[in-house]
């Protein structure tokens, strides 16, 4: 290598080995590291190529509780249903979860369905008024306001919502 451009900075020198590096002038933990690394570089690369193989596969049985739906006869448990639609799942995502038709899940489900988003309603509700009245969260106290007791930041006087006299004398002049 020669100088670097000392046009920009006087000062800057690089520097070339007067011996280059080879195999005889290398010392033992830099060759073992080489080897090392070559050797896991190689074995990475071997298994990224072969599919993934599971291992000690288990089979076994078990028996389902729920209700029957469908001309499949799926037997689809009432419980994760409703702690899907407590997550507020669409229909659709849980029909598909299930693998049925969305109207035949909608028609067998729908009362599960509309209890637990009921039940999610109810529970977001109260952790709201916690929030607001018992770590006392200005934002939330107002909005709760605005929108459970109907107030608003712009109050309307009833006198301005009055008609205003009508005068037949102002007109004709």
């Amino acid at each position: 290598m020669e100088q670097a451009n000392n046009s920009i900075n006087p000062n800057i020198e690089t520097f070339e080995d007067s011996v280059p590096l080879t195999e005889e002038n290398q010392c033992e933990g830099s060759k073992k590291f080489e080897q090392h690394f070559a050797d896991a570089f190689e074995r990475v690369v071997d298994e990224a190529n072969k599919p993934y193989q599971v291992k000690n596969i288990k089979y076994g049985e078990k028996t389902v509780v729920g209700r029957v739906i469908g001309r499949n006869k799926t037997v689809i448990p009432e419980e994760q249903v409703a702690e899907l639609a407590k997550l507020h799942c669409t229909n659709k995502e849980m029909a598909d979860f299930f693998d049925v038709p969305l109207q035949t899940f909608v028609d067998n489900f729908r009362d599960i369905i509309t209890k637990s988003r009921i039940l999610t309603k109810q529970r977001l509700r109260k952790a709201q008024l916690d929030l607001a009245l018992n770590k006392h969260d200005r934002v939330m106290l107002i909005w709760l306001g605005r929108n459970m007791l109907n107030q608003s930041d712009n109050p309307v006087n009833d006198d301005a919502t009055e008609i205003l006299p009508w005068n037949e004398t102002d007109i004709e002049e």
